[in-house]
């Protein structure tokens, strides 16, 4: 794999930590509120600073990470096995169940750019942990169900997949033990992507105040700090962490891209 990639999973691995041992990194709580030291730039005591409300940045951007990569993890596997069931059995099958699946149902989730339609779900199903990740999971299926059709529409038509159909192997078996294995590794990219894109989706929705409630957020660390008189050091860690994290998992995707096709590999 390249560098990029390779720091790519340093920096996702540095984040997984963080938010798995959060409780033990971060010396202040997140919600600790102190009038007499708002907005107070980095120093041995608080590390990131504090923001308009005297809390520690620190914490809350150690906190943040773990409701960034929670919500892309979730969003990313369910996105991901709802897309393959249904990318899988419309390019398998074919005929009037790929018709209408490519044809109609792709086409219409395809016709709403996607943050959009999340911004109208989670106005519609209301704020909330679990109503977030519908919404996501909604607006990110359909790119991981055009992508396995495509490869089972390809992969189906190889030898190996006719004779295991001449020698008698029932469609499922074909679909599990022959087909599938062959098409999944661009999901594994793509997964690598997604999760990049769940992470700033999720961003997004907290900065217009759709996110998760009650717990700090990336988005709405940035969205509360907003304003003229806002010290730098309060929107610059949220929007570094925002932005290495998206970058890392996208750095991740090109190298497993490169790694997984010999075709793209550098000579």
């Amino acid at each position: 794999m390249n560098r990029l990639s390779i720091f790519g999973f340093v920096i996702v691995g540095i984040l997984v930590l963080a938010a798995l041992f959060a409780p033990v990194i971060t010396k202040k709580d997140y919600e600790d509120t102190n009038s007499g030291i708002r907005n107070q730039p980095p120093s041995a005591e608080f590390w990131f600073g504090t923001d308009a409300e005297g809390r520690d940045i620190y914490s809350r951007v150690v906190y943040g990470a773990r409701i960034s990569l929670e919500i892309g993890f979730i969003v990313v596997i369910v996105s991901a096995f709802i897309g393959t069931i249904l990318g899988a059995l419309s390019g398998y099958y074919g005929g009037w169940l790929d018709r209408f699946v490519s044809g109609y149902v792709f086409n219409v989730f395809l016709a709403f750019p996607g943050l959009l339609l999340a911004i109208a779900l989670v106005a519609f199903l209301g704020k909330g942990f679990d109503k977030l990740i519908l919404a996501l999971c909604v607006i990110g299926w359909v790119g991981y169900a055009r992508l396995i059709r495509g490869q089972v529409l390809k992969v189906r038509e190889y030898d190996f997949v006719q004779a295991a159909r001449a020698l008698g192997a029932g469609n499922l078996r074909i679909m599990i033990v022959h087909i599938l294995p062959n098409a999944i590794q661009p999901l594994i990219v793509q997964a690598s992507l997604g999760m990049a894109g769940a992470v700033l989706a999720e961003a997004s929705l907290s900065f217009l105040g759709l996110g998760v409630q009650g717990v700090p957020s990336w988005g709405k660390m940035i969205e509360e700090a907003r304003g003229i008189e806002t010290p730098l050091h309060v929107l610059l860690f949220p929007g570094i962490a925002i932005a290495l994290t998206v970058l890392s998992f996208n750095f991740i995707g090109d190298g497993l891209r490169e790694y997984l096709d010999p075709r793209q590999r550098k000579r």
